[in-house]
């Protein structure tokens, strides 16, 4: 039995606490999540749709997040928080994902989100109205 066990067979109360308090975690994790992935895949449509500047826009609220990522060791600071309320550790503790996707995240929408960058800087640089155009 592990101490978190022990811990819930000791007080049940803290325990239904604490699954509570993860489930609520999980749920604004997940809603976090969907708000980035929905701004990544916005990026992809504004570029094809010749919205740059509402492109630029995402590209911008997304890197954010990235730097929060970067500022905090490529951990979802809400991860830290998960972790206070259960020992369990799968790559979807944290998150209402499939444990597939939570452990490909970064990978997958990371290159969404280069891919859109780059999808907007070529399209908008093609136009023949990006930075530097007459």
């Amino acid at each position: 039995m592990t101490s978190a066990e022990a811990k819930e067979v000791a007080d049940p109360a803290a325990a239904v606490i604490a699954r509570r308090r993860l489930r609520l975690v999980k749920v604004v994790h997940t809603i976090i999540w969907a708000f980035f992935v929905a701004c990544i895949l916005t990026v992809h449509v504004a570029a094809w749709l010749g919205a740059y500047v509402v492109a630029v826009v995402f590209v911008s609220v997304v890197f954010i997040e990235v730097l929060i990522l970067v500022l905090n060791g490529m951990r979802c600071p809400l991860t830290d928080v998960a972790g206070k309320y259960t020992p369990h550790r799968e790559a979807n503790f944290d998150i209402y994902l499939p444990r597939w996707l939570a452990q490909n995240n970064k990978i997958i929408f990371g290159t969404l989100y280069v891919a859109g960058i780059a999808v907007t800087a070529a399209h908008w640089w093609l136009s023949g109205t990006g930075p530097g155009k007459p």
